[in-house]
């Protein structure tokens, strides 16, 4: 397995079908209109390969928050269902706090559905605990993938 970090509009359209895991009915160009705007504002991607294929694949960023100070945040975090349970997430959550620590963040955050017991029990196990909870008001439920 090898671990690499993204950071390229070009890189990250490379992954769109481990993307597809996650969002079935992603396009190219939303996901593309979608990078565009979310690269300049420091989001990257790490990715695990087995070989060429892209197994493993989550989204973060770096903010500033004044409750956390500055932070990394992890979205989109995806392990193709082949390849669970494998260490896949584990390596890429490694990833992320290794770089949030050498980066001086304070936290590393996210946010998991209510209903996703599997993903909670895998955050539990890397250390994460809820805080709080993540209301969403949505006003375009069109506008979502």
């Amino acid at each position: 397995m090898r671990l690499s970090e993204l950071t390229t509009v070009a890189e990250m359209l490379a992954q769109i079908e481990t993307m597809k895991h996650l969002y079935p009915k992603m396009t190219l160009e939303k996901y593309e209109f979608h990078l565009k705007e979310m690269v300049p504002h420091n989001y990257k991607q790490v990715a695990v390969f087995d070989g060429e294929v892209c197994v493993g694949l989550s989204g973060f960023w770096t903010a500033v928050k004044l409750w956390t100070g500055k932070y990394i945040e992890i979205d989109n975090f995806i392990v193709h269902s082949d390849y669970r349970s494998k260490g896949i997430g584990k390596m890429m959550t490694d990833y992320i706090d290794t770089k949030a620590k050498a980066e001086g963040c304070n936290a590393v955050v996210l946010d998991a559905f209510t209903g996703n017991f599997i993903a909670h029990r895998f955050y539990y196990n890397q250390g994460f605990e809820p805080r709080g909870f993540h209301f969403v008001k949505m006003l375009n439920e069109e506008g979502l993938t």
